[in-house]
């Protein structure tokens, strides 16, 4: 029980730590924030001067994934980054700032980020 709670501890740290570090060095660029968990992953572009998301896109939509399909790996993270880049680069947002979450740039965080760059966004 105490290891549990010292690793959450440790990765709120991480976690505030890389997003102040993004806050600071932004230069009024919004913030395209991701979030994985088991079975999904979510990205939202936030706007942290206005407080608001502006885009945002994530594996629970319906047309995304069908029921039943797993969506917990790079194939669904790639997806979303497609289409968050889309949804982003309508809107007129082409530049952002990336806020990997205080999570490890590999896997599905890295295939979310690189298919949001080959789409157009850049950061």
């Amino acid at each position: 029980m105490k290891a549990d709670k010292r690793i959450l501890k440790q990765r709120e740290r991480r976690t505030f730590r890389v997003r102040n570090r993004i806050r600071r060095s932004a230069f009024e660029r919004p913030r395209l924030c991701v979030f994985r968990s088991n079975k999904h992953i979510y990205a939202q572009i936030i706007d942290d001067e206005a407080g608001r998301t502006l885009v945002a896109a994530s594996t629970l939509e319906t047309g995304v994934f069908g029921p039943g399909q797993y969506a917990g790996n790079k194939d669904a993270a790639e997806k979303i980054g497609k289409l968050l880049a889309e949804r982003a680069l309508q809107q007129g947002i082409k530049q952002v700032v990336f806020d990997r979450g205080g999570y490890q740039y590999h896997g599905r965080v890295a295939a979310l980020a690189s298919a949001a760059r080959e789409t157009g966004l850049e950061f």
